[in-house]
């Protein structure tokens, strides 16, 4: 973790009030919703008439017109209230750019050399991470109920992959580059959690969009950059609004309310979503064993919730620790 993150963890102070209970529902939406939208983007990238890569910076590009417009009415919006606008030079914007980077990069070269499934189960390895980094970095140790949720939602993806795995038709290396891609989307998740605590999410999904556009150029140019029909410009248009602008967003916000840990693993309905996905636009259809998986992924995130221990979210000031069994107010 760069120093920039680590030293976060000391001078966070957040912007807004912790989650409440009233909060905490509009926060599960927005984190389920975020899942579902992002679980197409695996489609978008299969049907895509560019590069890997390349779709990853349109993804980017166009996304950025949507979330300028989003900054502009935030800060109207403080303004109006009187709110000072927090400064934009958080070295931690660069950092969430950078993770994200690496996460989009590895994840679209995954997606085509293995199954949609598996490639979106391996990048979901990131809340088995997310746990570590928050435990070891932050202090947030997650109870023994928490861990075996974990266990049992990874348990559930097996079952939907398991007819794909044991076919033996997804490649080594895509694998492995979908294991990499949950290393660097861990890494996004934690620095977005700490960005929440002084940013609004328009100005958090606006700069680490922006810095992974640009670092994603020189890479796209060396593959296929433009799609030869129109209908591929609305692929990629798609993949910016459903993935970038809809989903990210969706889920920075639940950060914001939301322990990392928890929000993580919701996210696992992601591997849900692009299983149904996958099923219904590109045939790849569900058997009996990849339902079952599907209800025990939802039933280890209601059990997650349960048992979690009671934090506040990531975003809150440092050395507010609340009492047991006490939501943080």
């Amino acid at each position: 973790m760069p120093d920039g993150l680590r030293r976060a963890r000391y001078d966070a102070r957040p912007m807004t009030t912790l989650a409440t209970p009233r909060s905490e529902p509009a926060a599960l939406i927005a984190l389920f919703a975020g899942a579902l939208a992002i679980g197409s983007s695996g489609i978008f990238v299969r049907l895509s008439e560019t590069g890997p890569t390349a779709t990853a910076f349109w993804r980017g590009a166009f996304a950025l017109p949507f979330l300028a417009v989003w900054v502009v009415l935030e800060r109207r919006r403080r303004a109006a209230a009187r709110q000072a606008n927090a400064s934009v030079r958080d070295p931690l914007f660069l950092w969430a750019g950078v993770f994200f980077t690496g996460d989009l990069a590895l994840w679209h070269w995954s997606l085509l050399l293995t199954s949609i499934a598996a490639s979106t189960l391996e990048a979901n390895c990131a809340p088995l991470l997310v746990s570590v980094f928050a435990w070891l970095l932050w202090g947030e140790r997650p109870r023994l109920g928490f861990v075996l949720s974990l266990a049992l939602a990874f348990a559930g993806m097996l079952l939907i992959l398991a007819p794909k795995l044991g076919g033996g038709g997804h490649g080594l290396l895509g694998d492995a580059l979908g294991l990499g891609t949950a290393c660097f989307y861990a890494a996004y998740i934690m620095v977005v959690a700490r960005l929440r605590a002084r940013h609004d999410t328009g100005i958090v999904m606006f700069a680490s969009t922006l810095v992974f556009t640009v670092l994603l150029l020189p890479i796209a140019l060396t593959q296929k950059f433009l799609p030869s029909t129109a209908h591929g410009w609305w692929l990629l248009v798609g993949c910016a609004l459903s993935a970038q602008v809809i989903g990210q967003s969706l889920i920075a916000y639940a950060l914001a309310h939301l322990p990392a840990t928890f929000s993580a693993v919701g996210l696992y309905v992601q591997v849900v979503a692009a299983a149904g996905y996958a099923w219904l636009i590109l045939d790849e259809r569900l058997a009996p064993i990849q339902l079952l998986g599907g209800a025990v992924v939802l039933l280890a995130i209601a059990f997650a919730r349960s048992a979690r221990r009671t934090l506040p979210p990531l975003s809150a000031g440092v050395g507010v620790q609340p009492v047991e069994g006490q939501r943080p107010e």
